[in-house]
């Protein structure tokens, strides 16, 4: 059985803020293309990992976006964002923080780190699903990204 090709990789560990976030995005239509892990591991493996396959390879050059929490088990949201940011292919694929963390030193690395947003997840229910929403929107409708296939031929 043949996945659809994911738009949207969310890496959270809390089940509410998941269920939440998927709800929002199903609200703007986006929820059926997202894939879920809930650990740096996890999201390694579906982007990087050596298992992977051809029909996950096409999941990953799909990927409009990632929403990446920083405080995530295993491997933490900063050394997910450094791995992938070393990756050719990888690092083509946008990266939202989506985290609770206000620290000046998180948002800093972050960006020196090739992040392409930061955004601290509001603690009200109403307004962390309008800022899910709005990111929704924004990556899968109005951002315009390069066709990775084309990108794997000009990267040095």
């Amino acid at each position: 059985m043949t996945e659809l090709p994911v738009d949207i990789l969310l890496v959270e560990d809390n089940p509410g803020e998941v269920e939440l976030a998927l709800h929002s995005l199903n609200e703007q239509n986006l929820s059926a293309r997202v894939h879920v892990a809930r650990d740096g591991v996890e999201a390694l493996a579906f982007l990087l990992g050596p298992e992977v396959g051809a029909e996950r390879r096409a999941d990953r050059s799909q990927l409009k976006v990632i929403l990446l929490d920083l405080r995530v088990p295993k491997v933490d949201g900063r050394e997910v964002l450094k791995r992938l940011k070393a990756d050719p292919v990888a690092r083509t694929i946008p990266v939202v923080v989506l985290t609770s963390s206000r620290e000046a030193s998180d948002v800093a690395a972050c960006y020196a780190l090739g992040v392409n947003s930061y955004v601290v997840k509001p603690v009200n229910f109403a307004e962390f699903s309008e800022a899910v929403r709005t990111l929704g929107r924004y990556w899968l409708r109005v951002n315009e990204l390069p066709d990775r296939s084309q990108l794997q031929e000009t990267l040095p």
